[in-house]
This record gives C-alpha cells, structure tokens and sequence, in this order.
C-alpha cells in the first residue's frame, strides 16, 4: 500500500472517531480561618453537589471547556461562590477559607494551582479581543508577557533568545502551521488564530512538558470554544473585519463555531515613508464543529481556508538622517512591483474515547497544504544628497547637492508548494487522584516541492557591485575593472523534498504532601525519528531522545509556590532549516539542541483589598549544533550546518492584578542575553540579542463615564543586533537597530455597560456587547526600525545605513457587536 492510501485510511478511521473529553474536576480542602478541614460542606454547582468528608476533602467533577460557578456552603460558615473553568480531564485544586464572620466575595475566578505549577501564562480571551495593537490578537498580548518582538505589523515572535521557527501552536490539541516563504511583516495578514472563537489562551515561555512537541522555545496553548448556546459577534475597522457564529442543535449532540476575517493593511503602509501603490487582500475562514453523540464516543472538525494576495507598487521614499550640521536625504525612485500569493487549507479530525472514569484515549488526524508564490521586479534608483538646513533659505528641507548616485534591481520568482500530514494516538490515565500518566505516539509526512530563483544587482555611481565573495581586485574608476560582471546576490534552487518523522513521549505527573506544602512532579521523555530523502538527496536518518522534568512547591501558609523545571529540548530541522544560503537542502542538518533551566515563584497576595500576583523567571539555556541564521525583517535564512554553539540566560518579572478595581493589567520586565559562537570564532550576539525589554497592558475607565474603558498597550525593547548588511560577516561588522518604542491606545464606549439595570424589552439587552472605539497607533509617533538600506556615496568612500522605518501615527475607529 502506499503512503498516501495509508495515510487515507487512517484518516477515514478518525473521521469516525473524532471528538473531546468533557469533563474535568476540582478537588482540595475546605478549611476553616485556623486552616482545619471542615466536615459536612456542601459543593454544588446547578443541582450536582458533593459533601466534604472528615478531612475537609472534596473532589467534584464539572462540564469542561465553559465557566461553572460553584458555591460552598455550611451553616456554621459564611458561603463562598467562585468561578472555575477546566479542560477535559484536567484537576484544578482549590482550598476554599471560609469564614465564619465575612462572607467571600462574588465571582473570584480560580485557575488552580496545576496550571501555575506547570509554568503556564494564562490569558482571559476578553482581554485579548479588547487590548489596541497593529495586530490585535492572541500574538499581540503575547508581546507583553515574555515573548518579543520589533515588527509592527507581524504576528511572529521570539522568546527567550529564539528565533521565529522555534515556537509550537496548537489550537484544540492540534499543531498549526504558519506560510514558509513570508518575508516581511506587511505581507503577513492574518494569524491562523481567530481570537473572536477562542475560549482558553495558555502561553509556555520555556521549560515545558514532554508531552508537547520538538521546539526550543515556548508554547502557545489554545483552546476553541465549545458553544451551549446561539450567539454571534461581528467587528469593523478602517483594517477590516470579522464575523463569526455559533450554536448548539436542540438535541445537543451537534454544535458548531466559525469566522470569516478579512483585513487590509493599506492605512498602515500608507503611513510609511514610501509612497505605494498596495493592494492587499488577506481572507480566512474558520470552523469547529463537535459531535457528541452519547456514551464514550464525542468528534469534533477543525478546518481553515486562508487567501493572502499581497501586490505591492512601491513608488518614491525620502528618509532624512544625518545631524543638524550635516543634514542628508536618501531619495529613491522605484520601477516595478511585487506579487505575493500564499493560499493555505488546513483540516483537523479529533476523536476522544471516555473508557472509564480514569482513562481517555484520542485520535487526532490533519492534514496542511500550502501553494506560495513571491514574485517580483523592483528597480531603485536613488539618490543622496546634502539637505539645505537654513531656516531662512526658500528650499529649506530640500535636497540641494546630490553627491551620490546607484540603482539596485531585484527580481524573483519563487514558488513553494507543501504538503504535511499528521495522525497521532494519545491516552491518559489517572491513578487515585496522585497519578496521571500521558502517552502519545505521533506520524508526520511532509512533501515540499520548491523552486528558489532569486537574485540582485547593485549599481554605485555607474559601477556594478560585486557579491563580497568574489575577492577580485576592483580600484575603478582609476583602473579598469577585468573581472567577470556578477550579481550582488544570486540563489538559483528546485528541491523536492520527502521528510517523514515519528515521534512519541511518555509523561508522569503526581503529587504528595510534604511537610507544610504540596509537592506537584512531573517527569517525561519524548523520543523523534526522521528520514530526509528526494530528488537527487541523499537519504539520512537521524533519532533523538528528550527527558524532561518539572517540579513545583506550594506552601499551605501563602499564596506562594516554587517551580524548577529543566530538560532537553531537540529541535529536528524542518523544511526551512534544511535550506542553506544558496537555496540548496543539505539532508544531514543535525537537531538543534537546548537543554533549559528554568527557576520561578510565584507569589499571589492582596494589595487595596484587591487580588495581585508576582511571578518571577530565572531561565539558562545551553545549546548545541545550532544552526547560525540571518534575519531581515522577519525572513529568516539558515547556513545549515550546525556550525555554532550558543546560550541564552535571563529574567523575566511579571505582575498583573486589578490595579483598577474590576480589571486586570499587567507589567512586564525582562533582561536576556543571548550569544553564539561559530566555528570556535568567539562569542557573538545573535540576532535576537534583546537586552532590555518593558511592556505595560493597562485597562482603566472614566470615573464619571464609566461606559468609556481605556486600553493602553506600551512597549520598550532595546535595539536588536540586525542594523548590519546581510551579506556582511557578523565578527567584522556588527551593529544594532535603534530603540523600540511603542504605545497603542484605544478609548471604548461601552453601550451594553449597564444592561443589568435597563429592562428585559430594551433593545441593547440583545447584545451581550456592543462597543464603538477610537484606536491611536504609535501614541508618541516614535520612529521604530525594522532593517537599514544600506548605500555607497563614490563622493566621500562611505557607506550609510538608512533606517527603515516602520508606521507612523495611525488612527482607527472599531465598532464590535456580540450577541
């Protein structure tokens, strides 16, 4: 049989067996203020209740996936409400205080103490949907609390010393991809993750578990909402817009939610200093859809359809730099455009059988397809020139001597056609309430079919530029140059390209009391096999093996909790990786290898009589065979061949709580250092060396309008290290980018504010929300820099770096309806 009528078999398998656990449960202690068990509490929730025994325990099963209200009740004790939300099969723990005088209060949200200690940063979807950004999503508040990133307008993100490539997105279990041939931030459009139908956010910044995938970095956790009822959301701004839908048949066997997004980046591109000709169109359309038949069986569907066309006339640009004495202009006149096309189609079947109470078993089959293509011819002539700085003169700001002349031309034709598949087996069981075992088994074949043609010629003053690896002697105008005429740039490559990959892990959790705390363990071991082979390659195989643990302390007395975690991380190279500078795949590319130390606490206290928490990383990581990488705007290109070691350590502080009574804001700090050395050269930084970083995610309102919410995202990152020519050798020329500064704003009349208070016939009393906002991009108009242009002037024998900016001030309007 072959692969592909293999692989159709088992999908059709899943197919019939797709679906979700949906239950979860929460135990713990009910305790009295002296912290003593309290016998014959009741825990309810609807008309299910359990009574605690005469240890104060408890355990209580829950729906999964939407909010339960749970309250505990005594007659000796006030009561106490709290809100929980669990996943399937997940244990939340919580040991209710209750108090014989005072009365907790109403709509406390408990996120249990497993999830803090596994290291999970979890984020409220509302907050997401509501906080101002370029890229408003799940990306965007990601920014904010451990991951980085200096591009406006890209949803990717480094974390901890990372590139782009090394991070895992897995909506609904299931590992998402993203286009491979992007180049820049404007040619992104959407991320696959639609935040309008997402539930559970849960963020992973290092030292995660094994059962999650072969990456260095972190882990974006997300969960798709499972409906209970009909309900619909819909938003507008000048960027674009999104509706989506949802329901449940009467039955309540079937339920369904889906969006369609489209967005246009024209008001952000027009913002820039190059004057443009852009017609962006980025279209999605996403659906999950359960089927919970009755009994041990439920299914459920992930599909997504994705159209990105990015066409591209860039016309004139001006950039002054220079200094107040010497001021200088970069003129530039284009010729040309680009044509980019990157369609994707993406299906998931999940099957989950409930055997017992204990024990869960899961099929999960995908498959992605992706069709690529960046074209394009662009001529630039340019021109630099001496600026007039006096005040009083009639061409004052004008370009008034031009001492420097070239043109570049840049042509492409890149196609990209990829096609990866998935089946995997996992299962779960739970011992006693102290043990979980996890294990999982997982196929992947991936199928790349690429043709790279791709090159570049630079004039200066009327002389053609060499690529800085042809060493031949050039002294014109003096003497005439015999060397043969070259691009500056040329990759010329057609791979077709076969990787299949199996891969498995094994994973323990437990948990005991130790003295005066809890002790939560969690130990496992991933093993990943892969064979490249294709046309004209030779056929490698390779193997690693990846043991990783994690360990966690809560004290009884606090709110307090320790966690280590450390472990290897293996990340077996994926197509992209494989691909040298030249365009060429070299098969026998080696796994990357981190090995993480992750130390942390985590502090919740009260402050105002408010809920705060305090959560502090202390984070080393060692890395062997690293494949060394440049990096231009967000396109990455590797040298593939694993010539490097590194490391990364750092800090990461975080601390949110309701510093506005009602709301939740964050502040964030970081201090990471990151170095490689090639070849035994040296230590140098890499191209994510981000010193410093700050970010602000603050949620207020107006104390005489309280219907009017304010939303301010702010970010501070120091310069990365990519303000070099990529062609340059980074031991002899190496510099950074400025400053990233940043803050976005968004100001929200509320209609739906007071809705509790208006009566049942109001027509506002149909939306659950309904809002009209006025966003302000770049509050300061600060002048970020993504690259520099890099030009000779003949005149002087330099070579000036211009920054290229990234968007200006922008206004937005944004109306959002939720029913």
């Amino acid at each position: 049989m072959s692969l592909s009528n293999y692989f159709i078999g088992l999908l059709l398998l899943a197919v019939t067996t797709v679906s979700m656990a949906q239950t979860g449960k929460i135990t713990g202690v009910v305790l009295d203020e002296n912290n003593k068990p309290i016998e014959g509490a009741n825990i309810s929730y609807d008309m299910i209740s359990v009574t605690s025994d005469a240890n104060g325990f408890y355990v209580l099963e829950i729906p999964a996936d939407r909010k339960i209200t749970v309250r505990f009740k005594h007659v000796a004790f006030k009561s106490i409400t709290a809100n929980f939300q669990v996943k399937p099969q997940e244990i939340l723990e919580f040991n209710p205080v209750m108090d014989s005088e005072q009365e907790q209060l109403e709509g406390v949200v408990i996120t249990g103490v497993r999830p803090r200690a596994r290291g999970i940063i979890s984020v409220d979807p509302q907050v997401v949907r509501r906080i101002p950004g370029l890229n408003a999503g799940v990306e965007n508040v990601l920014k904010i609390l451990g991951a980085s990133s200096n591009s406006d307008m890209s949803s990717q993100y480094s974390v901890r010393g990372g590139n782009y490539d090394e991070n895992l997105v897995y909506v609904n279990e299931i590992e998402v991809y993203r286009p491979f041939l992007i180049r820049s931030g404007q040619q992104e459009g959407l991320s696959f993750v639609n935040s309008d139908l997402t539930q559970k956010i849960d963020f992973f910044a290092g030292g995660f578990e094994a059962k999650y995938g072969d990456k260095m970095s972190s882990v974006l956790d997300i969960t798709y909402r499972n409906p209970e009822k009909f309900g619909a959301s819909m938003e507008a701004s000048f960027l674009g817009g999104a509706v989506s839908a949802e329901g449940i048949s009467k039955d309540k066997k079937w339920s369904a939610i889906g969006g369609l997004r489209y967005r246009d980046n024209s008001l952000l591109v027009n913002s820039q200093e190059t004057q443009t000709n852009f017609r962006p169109r980025f279209m999605d359309a996403q659906v999950n859809i359960n089927f919970m038949p009755g009994g041990k069986w439920n299914h459920s569907f992930l599909g997504n359809a994705s159209y990105n066309r990015y066409n591209y006339q860039p016309l004139t640009r001006q950039t002054n730099f220079g200094t107040l004495d010497e001021p200088i202009a970069l003129q530039i006149f284009y010729e040309g455009q680009e044509d980019d096309r990157y369609q994707t189609l993406f299906g998931a079947f999940k099957s989950v059988y409930q055997a017992n109470e204990n024990t869960t078993y899961k099929i999960i089959a995908s498959a992605f397809h992706t069709q690529e293509q960046e074209y394009f011819d662009i001529d630039a002539s340019y021109f630099l020139g001496e600026v007039d700085a006096n005040i009083g003169s009639e061409t004052f700001g004008n370009v008034t001597f031009n001492r420097a002349i070239g043109s570049q031309l840049n042509h492409a034709r890149n196609n990209l056609d990829a096609l990866i598949m998935n089946f995997e087996i996992k299962g779960s069981h739970n011992e006693n309430r102290k043990h979980r075992f996890d294990w999982g088994a997982k196929f992947t074949h991936e199928n790349f079919r690429d043709r790279l043609v791709e090159w570049e010629v630079i004039d200066s003053a009327g002389f053609s530029i060499n690529p800085p690896v042809v060493d031949i002697p050039n002294d014109q105008p003096y003497n005439p140059y015999v060397g043969p005429l070259v691009p500056f740039q040329n990759v010329r490559a057609t791979n077709f390209v076969d990787i299949n990959r199996l891969s498995a892990f094994a994973q323990w959790n437990t948990r005991t009391r130790v003295r005066r705390g809890m002790l939560y363990a969690t130990a496992g071991v991933r093993a990943h096999n892969w064979t490249v082979s294709g046309r004209g390659l030779e056929t490698v195989t390779q193997t690693v093996f990846s043991p990783r643990v994690q360990l966690a302390y809560k004290l009884d007395s606090k709110d307090m909790l320790f966690r280590f975690s450390t472990g290897f991380y293996y990340q077996p190279p994926f197509y992209r990786e494989l691909r040298d500078m030249s365009g060429v795949v070299q098969p026998r590319v080696k796994a990357q290898q981190s090995l993480h130390f992750v130390l942390a606490n985590d502090y919740g206290f009260t402050m105002w009589n408010r809920p705060f928490k305090l959560v502090s990383e202390l984070y080393y990581k060692a890395m062997d065979d690293v494949n060394t990488y440049t990096l231009e705007n967000v396109r990455i290109r590797y040298r593939a061949n694993n010539d490097a070691v590194a490391y990364a350590y750092g800090l990461d502080v975080r601390l949110n709580g309701e510093f506005v009574k009602g709301t939740e804001s964050w502040f964030t700090f970081g201090y990471m250092k990151t170095e490689e050395n090639q070849n035994n050269r040296g230590y140098i930084a890499r191209p994510t060396d981000q010193r410093l970083k700050f970010g602000i995610l603050f949620q207020d309102y107006m104390p005489n309008i309280p219907n009017v919410k304010i939303y301010m995202n702010i970010v501070y990152n120091t310069g990365l290290p990519g303000g070099s020519p990529s062609y340059a050798d980074a031991y002899v020329y190496q510099t950074r980018l400025r400053d990233y500064r940043r803050a976005d704003v968004g100001f929200f009349y509320v209609f739906t504010e007071r809705n509790d208070k208006r009566p049942a016939s109001h027509w506002l009393r149909k939306f659950q929300d309904l809002s009209l906002g006025f966003e302000v991009f770049n509050m300061f108009n600060n002048q970020n820099a993504i690259t520099n242009t890099w030009v000779r002037d003949a005149y002087t024998k330099n070579q000036y770096g211009i920054p290229n900016f990234m968007t200006t001030r922008v206004f937005n309007l944004r109306l959002t309806a939720r029913l």
